[in-house]
């Protein structure tokens, strides 16, 4: 199967999960996983949540940030791919002054 994210609409999702300024995303949704293609402007956040029933996966295809989880937090950039386990809280950041734009994937059990 294709996703074809050039030709879905992106969805503006204020404060998303508790964070700052708005997500916006592509998103494909079927009975085993969500897959999004997301972008935070500058300033924006995905508020800290925690993964209590699956995983998630995210890919940096452009920009960085900040990822924040329960052990501390990491730097992201395009080309770095960050793993979310079962049972762990995360955060993403865009502390920076372009978008950051990624791909990700919840598994759903």
């Amino acid at each position: 199967m294709v996703i074809d994210f050039t030709k879905m609409e992106e969805k503006c999702l204020p404060n998303f999960k508790g964070g700052e300024k708005e997500y916006n995303a592509k998103m494909f949704d079927d009975e085993y996983n969500k897959i999004m293609k997301g972008r935070l402007i500058p300033g924006a956040s995905i508020g800290f949540h925690t993964h209590t029933e699956n995983c998630e996966v995210i890919y940096v295809i452009e920009g960085n940030g900040t990822m924040i989880n329960d052990e501390g937090s990491d730097k992201v950039e395009a080309g770095k791919c960050y793993y979310c386990p079962k049972g762990q809280g995360h955060s993403l950041v865009n502390d920076s002054d372009k978008d950051l734009i990624f791909f990700a994937v919840v598994a759903k059990v």
